[in-house]
């Protein structure tokens, strides 16, 4: 099984193209799988580069409603015409950083009909690969909610992330994380894996929404993780370069940047 980044806000690799968004591409063996599409359609272009053909892949699943990982919908679907979209029910709700910026997710009835599967529970979407929808608060410290609304009717309230989901890959007796933006927490995310699967982590993979955190949260994820004892954590997007640089003194070889083009093995 193996993960490629098709895109990432970092690329070092000729040829290819980065953006602020994240793009993800699953081969199971058996089925081949899209997680969120970046901010535009520029992951197919870097996609046809990496030998990896657009047409092939069986599901996509969308994390969440904003336009970096929402960008590249419309253009795949174009690409892609068989292709189920897994995403929760909530993606298409009005969301806005500071009231007035629209950062969410327009729908397009005419080009979503009939690809559209709305995920409420736990759902095994291929052998061994799970969509998780409800990421349970256990660690109120460790949430990304300031400045970002979302509208109902003509009120904006904090937007919460009740659109918020992640991937879990099973095998051999570890389990795999994946998250986009980590809204909701990555130790909230890791701590609702471990709750339901309760199985040892051997990967942890995406973005952390680290960039903007305090000293307190920061040093709870970081504790946190240390006592999670993942064998690998690959922290991207919304970490933050800055981030990332002062986890890497927490973690050392453990810890990697999962730039744009980055291949992962799943043994």
């Amino acid at each position: 099984m193996k993960i490629i980044t098709l895109i990432e806000n970092l690329v070092n690799s000729p040829g290819l193209v980065a953006e602020h968004g994240l793009s993800l591409y699953i081969d199971t063996g058996n089925k081949k799988i899209l997680f969120d599409t970046g901010q535009s359609g520029l992951f197919i272009q870097n996609a046809q580069k990496l030998g990896i053909d657009i047409r092939e892949i069986d599901l996509l699943v969308i994390s969440h409603g904003h336009y970096d990982h929402t960008g590249g919908l419309y253009q795949f679907l174009e690409v892609n015409k068989k292709a189920t979209v897994y995403a929760k029910k909530e993606i298409f709700t009005p969301k806005y950083s500071g009231k007035t910026r629209f950062i969410g997710t327009q729908p397009n009835e005419e080009i979503l009909a009939d690809r559209f599967i709305f995920v409420q529970t736990l759902t095994e979407v291929t052998p061994d690969v799970f969509i998780v929808p409800t990421i349970e608060i256990h660690h109120k410290i460790d949430t990304n909610f300031t400045n970002l609304y979302k509208k109902e009717g003509i009120s904006f309230r904090t937007d919460m992330f009740d659109d918020e989901l992640f991937i879990v890959i099973r095998k051999n007796d570890h389990i795999n994380i994946l998250t986009a933006c980590s809204h909701r927490g990555i130790t909230n995310i890791c701590e609702t894996a471990s709750t339901y699967f309760k199985l040892p982590v051997n990967l942890i993979l995406g973005g952390f929404h680290m960039k903007d955190c305090g000293v307190e949260q920061y040093a709870h994820i970081t504790y946190y993780l240390q006592n999670l004892q993942p064998k690998l954590i690959g922290a991207c997007h919304c970490t933050g370069v800055e981030k990332f640089a002062e986890m890497m003194g927490e973690y050392n070889s453990k810890l990697f940047y999962n730039f744009t083009g980055n291949e992962i093995t799943i043994k």
